[in-house]
């Protein structure tokens, strides 16, 4: 990661506090000066990969272990040099029937964390992932887990997913009225929020939100199924998104989903993407798990530079 980190906490770390809870961190940090978003006087939020890693990757509110908090200061470093490519395996391809030795085989594989579709049958046509499921495979693993949620009422559903382990949780601008309100919520529940795109939205819907993202999710494909073809058409609202990114000095990753595999990471790497979530492309490979994520990896990288 270029640039370095350093953190002055000033207590914020607290374990199984509740929001609104005088020492829960989003309280006890707008006490220090810093608003609910974790930003003050132009100061940087830590990256969701270091902060995982200096809190734990594998902790999560449902079993009370401490999220990462504070302030933060990010210290660019060389000008213009992108952040690793990281492998967000998505499990809709999985074999269900064994899903948490599923999990552990793509942790053992490499990857950086695993993204959890969640679809309501509503936003889109499909039905997946329950928190419970989720919740059923989180101690088997020790990677960051996101939730993808493809809902039209992500609001409601936000406290669930967050106590299930999930330290990301992704909504769609399409649904929500109040995104704001909507990513502040996710902040105050000690996960980082982020915000996903579908094909046809543009870049400026999340213009005016970047002070409250850790992540910009840009979809490759219209979601609801696995599967489908690459959209090339969208790499230049990844350079766009990048770009707005790199503007604002702000620490966000940017991710893509949808028909990510060898042949199409070079262009959303080379556009700007460091975040791929990728599924059919890493379970159907005969080489196994192992070579599919090392593979993407590696072109993905090459197209970085």
């Amino acid at each position: 990661m270029p640039g370095s980190l350093t953190a002055e906490t000033n207590g914020c770390l607290f374990a199984g506090q509740h929001a609104g809870h005088e020492d829960h961190p989003t309280v006890r940090c707008m006490a220090d000066g810093v608003t609910a978003d974790g930003d003050a006087l132009g100061l940087q939020r830590q990256s969701i990969r270091d902060r995982l890693a200096g809190a734990g990757v594998g902790s999560h509110r449902g079993h009370g272990t401490a999220w990462p908090g504070g302030i933060w200061h990010y210290d660019r470093g060389v000008s213009g040099a992108r952040p690793s490519i990281e492998i967000a395996p998505s499990v809709l391809p999985a074999d269900l029937a064994r899903l948490g030795e599923e999990c552990q085989a793509l942790e053992k594989a490499g990857v950086d964390r695993i993204q959890w579709d969640v679809m309501d049958g509503q936003f889109v046509p499909n039905l997946t992932f329950g928190p419970d499921v989720i919740a059923a495979t989180r101690d088997l693993v020790s990677v960051p887990f996101e939730a993808h949620l493809i809902a039209e009422t992500p609001d409601a559903m936000l406290d669930r997913y967050v106590d299930a382990g999930c330290q990301i949780v992704i909504v769609h601008a399409e649904a929500c009225p109040h995104l704001h309100r909507t990513l502040g919520r996710v902040r105050e529940l000690g996960a980082h929020p982020a915000v996903a795109l579908n094909p046809a939205t543009p870049a400026s819907a999340v213009a005016h939100v970047l002070d409250l993202c850790d992540l910009i999710l840009v979809m490759t494909v219209n979601p609801g199924f696995g599967g489908q073809s690459y959209l090339a058409s969208m790499e230049p609202k990844i350079a766009e998104v990048r770009a707005m990114i790199d503007r604002s000095g702000r620490e966000i990753d940017v991710e893509v989903d949808g028909g990510i595999g060898p042949a199409t990471a070079p262009g959303a790497a080379a556009a700007g993407a460091n975040v791929l979530v990728a599924g059919s492309a890493l379970f159907r490979d005969p080489e196994g798990l192992d070579h599919a994520v090392t593979e993407i990896r590696a072109v993905a990288t090459d197209a970085q530079r």
